[in-house]
């Protein structure tokens, strides 16, 4: 890490307020889960027991699935529900954008692993749309869709352009899943609940850490069959651990402290964006987020963004980001997923923060 990366890191992480998120995440965020449980409370045993089964019901009801399955990992669930689909097909080929989790966070996983192959939906820029999977030529088990789409800030396709997805798949016996770790997050621009969401898809994944803020963890959902098998393929992953209530615990905790927040979320997400852009040389992707994700793109290379980042933290007392990443062409970027921590800062710390950032930029490179 250069001198400046450790610099802004450490400036973020000391800042009395920070942008994003909803808190840091140390042990507190599993003692306050864990604040009102009852100490008689059985632990769950080999995916067996009420602490386990409990939450998989109620997550299985919200997505509009017949059943859900708690896994310690969303990468471990993802391969998993593709493994499944393709070997019902008898078709080791499946569909999803460039930028997809199991394509660049992974090490090849899916492909290494279970000898899966992956035909590449769209631009790296832009989300998959229906004329994507309607145009492919390979035939495919499975679509993969993420919704949002992390990688390019948060964007999401239209949902008539799902609807016309899930159609088309269906006609053609295509499997479809969605990677909806932060399905949630997803549901206020859509105006549909979960459920409604969830119908187009044949399987669901929904991440329990990131936008809801639990500890580790993810659901996996579909009907019945699929539920019972993927219990199967995650004890052959050595998921299946003795007990996993620290993650499930905290999870329910979490998900009803926040599932109904996510519109607050997203609009404030949308005054944060507009405040950024109001700024010379620095713009959001998309320039109207769409979730409370998005991304802030500088018109400056890494390190420098890295300097200036730090002096404006220093200044206002707001932590902006703790990292900065090339984005091409002399600019960087960052993301920022606004949570419970937006709503605590003083409106005089914002205003004194977007004076310095507009006030304060160094000279641009051309």
């Amino acid at each position: 890490m250069s001198e400046s990366a450790a610099k802004l890191k450490e400036t973020f992480k000391n800042a009395p307020y920070k942008l994003g998120a909803h808190s840091d995440r140390t042990v507190q965020v599993l003692m306050e889960a864990f604040r009102n449980v009852e100490e008689e409370l059985e632990s769950d045993m080999y995916g067996a027991g009420a602490a386990i089964e409990d939450f998989q019901g109620k997550m299985a009801a919200f997505l509009g699935k017949e059943a859900a399955v708690f896994f310690p990992s969303g990468t471990m669930a993802q391969q998993i529900a593709l493994r499944i689909w393709c070997d019902r097909r008898e078709l080791k080929r499946v569909a999803y954008h460039p930028l997809c989790h199991l394509e660049i966070h992974e090490e090849d996983g899916l492909k290494k692993l279970h000898g899966i192959e992956a035909v590449l939906l769209a631009d790296r820029d832009r989300v998959v749309g229906a004329d994507d999977v309607l145009g492919m030529r390979e035939e495919v088990a499975c679509v993969l869709l993420e919704l949002p789409q992390r990688e390019i800030g948060g964007q999401l396709p239209p949902y008539e352009e799902l609807e016309a997805i899930s159609a088309y798949c269906r006609e053609r016996g295509i499997r479809l899943h969605l990677d909806g770790a932060r399905l949630l997050e997803s549901l206020p621009y859509y105006g549909k609940t979960a459920a409604e969401v969830c119908a187009l898809f044949d399987s669901v994944y929904l991440s329990v850490y990131k936008g809801i803020g639990g500890v580790a963890g993810a659901v996996l959902a579909g009907d019945a069959s699929f539920a019972a098998e993927s219990k199967v393929w995650k004890r052959r992953h050595g998921g299946d651990l003795i007990s996993l209530y620290p993650y499930v615990l905290s999870a329910d905790y979490y998900f009803e402290r926040r599932k109904d927040e996510m519109g607050r979320y997203y609009e404030e997400a949308k005054e944060l964006a507009a405040r950024f852009n109001a700024c010379e040389g620095v713009s959001t992707r998309p320039e109207t987020p769409v979730t409370n994700m998005f991304h802030v793109h500088l018109a400056m290379p890494k390190e420098e963004a890295e300097a200036w980042l730090t002096s404006v933290i220093q200044g206002a007392g707001v932590g902006v980001t703790s990292y900065a990443k090339e984005a091409g062409d002399g600019a960087s970027y960052f993301e920022i997923s606004i949570g419970d921590r937006y709503g605590t800062i003083p409106p005089s710390r914002l205003d004194g923060l977007f004076e310095r950032m507009k006030k304060g930029l160094p000279h641009q490179s051309s």
